[in-house]
């Protein structure tokens, strides 16, 4: 298991400087209780499943069944990210991440959206495919900002992985917020999609290019490599996963001191060690 958590004494220097911006700040403050973990064991795993088909249900968007829970093939790919976000020990949220590079092409989106997605493979683009994003109900009401806590794994993912792009597979009532926090472009419109009785649409955007707008509106989407290596190096020792390795060459931390970079961080975020709408 991996397991990472922010601190109040790690917020950014810059953001004594910026004038207060209440959702930010109340989003850093929920961040410094979340403890992210990497869904590396069984007992992870099956939690997130059940809390998959709690929402899914609750939406409509699958048909009840007797096991009570929603899990997939692509759960276990070789270049897939699971992660659990728990609030006081309680799991409050999950997804899940594929990274698609030359060496690793395949991710749930292109099976259903090949035509539009093939094109970025064969340009040997590195793609962030975000998927499976649910959320516990009772949480999700009480802390507003979850849904963003939540995504900023991905963003993370984004960054670490180097991505040129970062898609976004949603039902078309969720457009609008991927399209204002993000700047997601939709490409493709709504499509059956596997194993869900809603159909998905698909969006994207190029990461790099937003990159900067989206973490000065949002700055609780900041890290530091520290942070992104704690959530996404892995080691088959440690997770008893004989292929449980990284897919993709993740940026270097001196890649981060170049002035004319769109990541560059203003000031360090050290998370720390502390214990422990959906697609």
């Amino acid at each position: 298991m991996v397991s990472v958590s922010s601190s109040r004494q790690s917020r950014l220097t810059s953001d004594r400087a910026r004038p207060a911006n209440s959702f930010s700040d109340s989003v850093s403050r929920l961040l410094d209780r979340i403890d992210c973990r990497r869904a590396d064991n069984d007992q992870e795993r099956e939690a997130i499943a059940r809390l998959r088909y709690e929402a899914y249900l609750r939406e409509g968007a699958i048909s009840p069944n007797s096991t009570r829970r929603f899990a997939d093939p692509d759960d276990d790919s070789e270049n897939a990210y699971l992660f659990g976000l728990y609030i006081d020990g309680e799991l409050a949220s999950s997804i899940r991440m594929h990274v698609s590079t030359p060496e690793h092409p395949d991710f749930p989106s292109l099976h259903v959206f090949a035509d539009v997605l093939q094109p970025y493979l064969d340009a040997g683009k590195t793609v962030i495919d975000t998927t499976r994003f649910v959320a516990d109900e009772k949480l999700s009401r009480r802390y507003r900002g979850l849904a963003y806590a939540t995504l900023r794994v991905s963003w993370l993912t984004g960054r670490y992985f180097n991505a040129d792009y970062s898609l976004a597979a949603v039902r078309a009532e969720h457009q609008a917020f991927y399209r204002r926090t993000f700047h997601h472009q939709l490409i493709c419109e709504p499509r059956a999609y596997p194993r869900l009785d809603k159909p998905i649409c698909l969006m994207t955007i190029p990461y790099r290019a937003v990159a900067e707008d989206v973490q000065r509106r949002y700055p609780f989407f900041r890290s530091t490599f520290f942070e992104r290596r704690m959530l996404f190096e892995r080691s088959p020792r440690a997770t008893g996963r004989s292929k449980d390795k990284a897919v993709a060459s993740p940026q270097q931390p001196s890649e981060l001191l170049g002035t004319n970079s769109p990541f560059v961080e203003s000031a360090p975020v050290v998370p720390a060690r502390r214990s422990p709408a959906p697609v």
